[in-house]
């Protein structure tokens, strides 16, 4: 499959590093969003992230001019028309379905459907739309622009040559796309789980703080602390994977989601994106 045009749906902080990853590779890019806010909001982020790797002369000024060329930022579902679609949207299912059969319906028989998701379940999602043996997941780490890996994601009714497409684009992308089965946390969540709640028991327990875990870890070679990475993230993000983990496992108690962080989600202290988190910012 010859993959020209790619259409971003969602323009949060993962949607907008996808569409600007895509972008700097040559890709046609459509950002889609019903909120224009948000769509200013990734446009301008997408701009000073670019603008920041010209200072840094990790890229040159004409990448940076046609990167922003190949982007467009759209507020209308009717104009999402491309080879690829990968949904970055809320993380539930009813919405998840309801977008990807809207595209199905205005796009070609052989447009491919992927979804971001990091924690639901890929059957779950295809079976429920009109289109299931041309959706998959296709889950990006943040921040999408940097980080390397992708996890390709395959439900019971993905066509191979579909999953095949999709590792090719991860590829073409510029990242390490690791093939895997539909199942809770695919690979990376459910080994992850353990890092996270291991860390938050720690602090609950009075056995250690936040910022001696975070350094003890960097300290052996992770690139950020648990707490840290969490920010990054997400603290409501990060809670939905540790609760469809536990509960798609049948509720293992080394796997119940953290009372610390349930706490914080409540608060709406959700990290880097509230500017509060474990650290303030």
């Amino acid at each position: 499959m010859d993959i020209k045009t790619i259409c971003v749906c969602g323009a949060g902080t993962m949607g907008a590093g996808i569409a600007q990853l895509a972008a700097q590779q040559g890709f046609k890019i459509i950002l889609f969003d019903v909120n224009p806010v948000m769509l200013a909001k990734a446009k301008a982020d997408i701009e000073n992230n670019l603008e920041a790797q010209v200072n840094k002369t990790r890229i040159t000024d004409e990448a940076r001019l046609s990167t922003l060329k190949n982007l467009g930022f759209i507020d209308q579902v009717n104009a999402c028309i491309a080879n690829v679609c990968i949904e970055a949207i809320v993380e539930n299912i009813e919405a998840k379905v309801c977008l990807i059969n809207q595209l199905a319906a205005i796009n070609n028989t052989d447009t491919i459907f992927a979804t971001n998701t990091s924690s639901l379940s890929i059957d779950s999602i295809a079976e429920k739309t009109v289109c299931a043996e041309r959706v998959l997941g296709m889950h990006f780490f943040n921040p999408a622009y940097i980080m390397k890996l992708v996890e390709v994601v395959e439900g019971s009714k993905t066509h191979k040559q579909v999953s095949n497409a999709i590792m090719t684009l991860a590829s073409q992308l510029g990242k390490t796309p690791v093939l895997c089965k539909d199942f809770p946390g695919f690979i990376v969540n459910r080994v992850a789980r353990h890092y996270y709640l291991e860390a938050m028991k720690l602090v609950e327990e009075g056995i250690a703080d936040i910022e001696t875990i975070d350094e003890i870890m960097e300290a052996s070679g992770f690139k950020m602390g648990p707490f840290r990475l969490m920010d990054l993230i997400g603290m409501d993000i990060n809670l939905s994977a540790s609760n469809a983990v536990y509960q798609a496992l049948g509720k293992p108690e080394r796997l119940q989601p953290a009372a610390l962080q349930k706490q914080m989600v409540e608060a709406g202290k959700l990290g880097r994106k509230t500017k509060q988190g474990f650290y303030n910012y």
